[in-house]
């Protein structure tokens, strides 16, 4: 029943977020603004105005030329915005001009990513991540928060509690960023020992990745049947997610990194090292792409992951591009896909479309590691059993006999020689008393 009130909505009210930036022409403004939209709605800001200036190089002292400035405060008062979000990392002087100027808070492209990690972390190690980029972020800008401190200038009187605590103040940052690492460096040595583990036992590892939102993680999902979260929003996945499914009796493993976006900050790709690391170890990167996107955009997202790639060192590592989304896609909007790229894998995660072409495409990257093998075990042997086991091989039939126990099995090529002592011929498994 309508009873004329507003509707309530559960959770804090989204702040008022004013979007300003700064392109040399010839840029798309209306693709970067739409990145920062989307960027500010993650982060729980409502954008309700924006600023654009066309111009080579920001103004080093103010981010924007002076007219541009008193056309900025005056758009900022009108929209009665909360926040001024700026598609571009600032250097403090930047900042603090921008600040004073509106008296306002200012958050940067950076600064806005930080925060849009820090409320999606969930792992120990994700959570420490953050908090590493985010105090490696503001260690050099801290002078910024004491800066009613330095008009005071140098010299008598003015030494005292105020320097002593922005030195104090440095001295913990940097003592909890060392602390921080040290933490990190060993959870990257724990991670090392699973990936070992998981390289001995000759399962194929196949990562995910792509531009953030194209949907890796629904993509994850329909592979392997997990429930990783696919909300729509930018930089869902921060923390590597791993899961297993099988096709035609053997194994893969399959790994959600995080999303990429352009001109991902530095520091958060060095930051965020571990689920990078998961791309680098991998034995197949499968590239996910938004086939629903037009082409000049699916071009840009495309362009940009293989950048990001070869940046952090995973250029060499074979590539499979799958076209996601493509559900959206009328009939003629598939053939132009089909025909700009002829070898992509086209599914849709959302329906389950081309996800068995797709388990099949992978089965055939590694159709040549296995090897089909019958093993006869004797009782007294249970051990190799358990090497099987260990080894992640697929124990695709297991018969009892008099003799002991019949096993078929799929094992990686350079194990084969391992087990030989046990090796039968079908018809010797059949004959097994």
């Amino acid at each position: 029943m309508t009873t004329g009130e507003p509707e309530l909505r559960d959770g804090p009210e989204p702040e008022r977020g004013m979007l300003l930036a700064v392109l040399p022409k010839g840029v798309d403004a209306e693709d970067e603004l739409a990145e920062l939209r989307e960027l500010a709605r993650t982060a729980g800001v409502t954008p309700v105005g924006e600023v654009l200036q066309r111009r080579a190089h920001a103004d080093p002292r103010r981010y924007v030329g002076k007219g541009k400035l008193e056309e900025l405060k005056a758009s900022y008062a009108d929209h009665d915005a909360e926040v001024l979000l700026v598609d571009d990392e600032l250097d403090p002087v930047q900042q603090r001009s921008l600040e004073d100027a509106l008296s306002a808070r200012v958050v940067d492209r950076t600064q806005l990513i930080l925060d849009i990690f820090a409320q999606h972390a969930v792992s120990a190690e994700g959570k420490l991540q953050v908090e590493l980029a985010q105090l490696e972020y503001n260690l050099p800008r801290m002078r910024g928060m004491w800066k009613h401190l330095e008009r005071l200038g140098g010299g008598v009187g003015t030494r005292g509690p105020g320097e002593s605590q922005l030195e104090s103040d440095r001295r913990t940052a940097n003592r909890r960023i060392t602390l921080l690492k040290r933490r990190l460096r060993d959870l990257g040595a724990h991670r090392a020992t699973r990936r070992k583990a998981r390289t001995r036992s000759e399962i194929p590892i196949v990562a995910l990745a792509g531009y953030t939102n194209v949907g890796k993680s629904t993509l994850l999902n329909a592979l392997t049947g997990a429930e990783v979260s696919v909300e729509n929003r930018l930089f869902e996945t921060l923390d590597p997610t791993t899961r297993t499914f099988e096709h035609a009796g053997k194994r893969y493993l399959v790994t959600d990194t995080v999303g990429f976006i352009r001109r991902l900050p530095t520091q958060l790709v060095e930051g965020f090292a571990s689920t990078l690391e998961e791309t680098l170890v991998a034995d197949l990167v499968l590239h996910v792409g938004d086939g629903s996107l037009a082409d000049d955009a699916l071009a840009e997202q495309i362009e940009a992951v293989e950048t990001v790639l070869a940046g952090i060192g995973a250029g060499e590592i074979p590539v499979e591009l799958v076209l996601n989304k493509i559900d959206r896609l009328d009939l003629r909007g598939r053939h132009r896909l089909e025909h700009r790229y002829p070898g992509a894998i086209r599914i849709s995660a959302a329906t389950g479309e081309g996800i068995e072409e797709l388990k099949a495409r992978i089965a055939e990257r590694f159709s040549d590691r296995f090897e089909d093998v019958r093993l006869l075990v004797p009782y007294d042997e249970g051990r190799v059993l358990s090497d099987l086991y260990a080894l992640g091989a697929p124990i695709v039939e297991r018969t009892d006999t008099d003799a002991g126990v019949v096993v078929r099995a799929r094992l990686p090529h350079r194990e084969v020689r391992r087990f030989a002592r046990y090796l039968v011929s079908g018809l010797e498994a059949e004959q097994a008393p």
